[in-house]
């Protein structure tokens, strides 16, 4: 039987968000992109008021995909071996599945859910991935973490951009600079189980050690075009 995941997990991997406000529909900033964990729900910049005592997250936007700041996630949720991506010295995690751009071939590192390709050594597209593995396996609950309410405050909101601009790029694609994350990050024991999870990587992988020269392995060939055909000359 798989577990229940608490209800602030359920509506953060399973809102809509940017989608306009009901309640603010004729006023600017209408589009719900603050996630109340309190209320479980995805409210807009209008709404502040009404949750001041709440504790909020932000998400933003990116490739058409919903996204949040590593920093601000990994209070909430052990992400060690989530993929993360650097975006504007930012670094994200993607909530939901993406689709898979490509067929897997080979042995590539793969998602432990949904079978998208990733850069060693993770093993997780995002959160959502990494939730629903966790589930199936009945261990969520070690991956939770007793977070602090008052860093997730509305304080965290004054001054700065709560659109989202500062991510947003929907006419992006992902490129070898956007992606590359700095994999000696595992190393450093960022997440509220760390230690534990951390064991699974060793500190002397050729990946840990140098993480662009494998991303560069990885992106030459998919980029690569096939060349005109060589036919013979007719005769």
């Amino acid at each position: 039987m798989e577990m229940e995941k608490p209800s602030w997990l359920e509506g953060l991997v399973g809102e809509t968000f940017f989608t306009e406000c009901g309640t603010h529909q004729r006023r600017r900033k209408n589009e719900k992109n603050i996630f109340c964990l309190d209320c479980c729900e995805s409210i807009c910049q209008n709404c502040l008021t009404s949750h001041r005592s709440h504790p909020l997250i932000q998400v933003r936007r990116y490739v058409y995909h919903d996204v949040v700041r590593l920093q601000d996630l990994k209070k909430l949720i052990d992400c060690s071996f989530v993929q993360s991506y650097t975006v504007n010295n930012a670094k994200v995690v993607f909530l939901k599945q993406r689709p898979q751009s490509r067929p897997s071939k080979g042995s590539a590192n793969m998602c432990f859910t949904c079978d998208r390709i990733l850069q060693e050594p993770f093993h997780f597209c995002s959160l959502s991935c990494k939730v629903d593995y966790f589930v199936s396996q009945e261990d969520l609950s070690s991956i939770l973490c007793k977070f602090d309410e008052s860093d997730f405050a509305v304080s965290q909101f004054e001054g700065l951009r709560v659109d989202g601009s500062d991510l947003i790029d929907d006419d992006a694609q992902i490129t070898p600079n956007s992606i590359l994350e700095d994999s000696l990050e595992f190393n450093k024991g960022y997440s509220c189980s760390s230690s534990r999870a951390n064991s699974d990587v060793s500190e002397d992988s050729d990946v840990v050690k140098n993480g662009s020269g494998f991303l560069s392995q990885i992106m030459c060939p998919l980029s690569r075009r096939k060349g005109l055909p060589h036919r013979s000359p007719l005769s």
